[in-house]
């Protein structure tokens, strides 16, 4: 299973954690393998169930 680094990100800094969330976003690839990052997401207390739940707001790209 993947997630997507946002969903992460967003719930980091909904959290107050905007360090760690700025890491995050440097860090780990836009999908990130649940089960190859597992030792990390528990560490950040991220529940990888409730991120794939949560709607990802994505940028609208700007006409030109």
């Amino acid at each position: 299973m993947q997630i997507d680094r946002a969903a992460i990100v967003a719930t980091l800094r909904t959290r107050g954690l905007f360090e760690r969330a700025a890491w995050v976003d440097r860090q780990l690839p836009p999908l990130v393998d649940v089960a190859r990052n597992a030792s990390l997401l528990r560490t950040l207390g991220i529940d990888p169930e409730e991120i794939a739940k949560q709607p990802v707001a994505r940028p609208t790209s700007l006409p030109v």
